[in-house]
This record gives C-alpha cells, sequence and structure tokens, in this order.
C-alpha cells in the first residue's frame, strides 16, 4: 500500500460525522517546487504522542522536514517525495497506536 492510500485509511478512520468537520488534512504546492502537508491531531490518537523530527536533505529536489508543531503533523517536502512523507507519518499512526 503506497503512502497516500495508507494517509486515505487513516483519514477514512476518523471521519465520524465530528471530526471532519472542525480537522482535516491540506496539501498544498510550494514554489521551490514541492509540497506541504498538514494534519490535524486534534481528537484523534495522536493526540499525546511526541513525534521525533525528520530532516532529509538528499538533493535540491529530494528533500523532506516532517515535525509536530503542537497540534498538527507538518510536513514539507521536495516534488517527488509526496508518497515519503505520507508513509512517515503513516508510520507514526501505526506505532502510536500499536504502543510504541
Amino acid at each position: 500500500m503506497t503512502g497516500l492510500e495508507r494517509l486515505q485509511a487513516w483519514c477514512a478512520d476518523h471521519c465520524n460525522g465530528l471530526w471532519e468537520h472542525s480537522y482535516g488534512i491540506k496539501i498544498n504546492t510550494l514554489d521551490n517546487p514541492g509540497w506541504t502537508v498538514e494534519v490535524d491531531l486534534n481528537e484523534t490518537d495522536l493526540e499525546g504522542h511526541q513525534f521525533e523530527k525528520v530532516v532529509i536533505e538528499r538533493s535540491e529536489d529530494d528533500w523532506l522536514f516532517a515535525k509536530r508543531e503542537e497540534m498538527k503533523f507538518k510536513v514539507a517536502c521536495g516534488p517527488g517525495n509526496l508518497d515519503e512523507a505520507m508513509a512517515i507519518f503513516c508510520d507514526w499512526a501505526e506505532r502510536s497506536r500499536d504502543g510504541d
């Protein structure tokens, strides 16, 4: 399963008739080029879990920065790293759910 498919499943699991009306996931483009992603953590099982910042800098177009900032998981990444970014989020969500 791809990172995006896993993110879709995570989102579907949290859409309960209430969460999606106040919170959600935002995916936007950057002008350098690349992507930004913000996932609301409010009212999810990730609210109380810490995330260790991830910094990957392979090349000018192959990079990724992921962090938790208050109640949001935030990613900025290169143009070809969106699926990798989603996988990093989903790996963290799965580890947190499993108690690691």
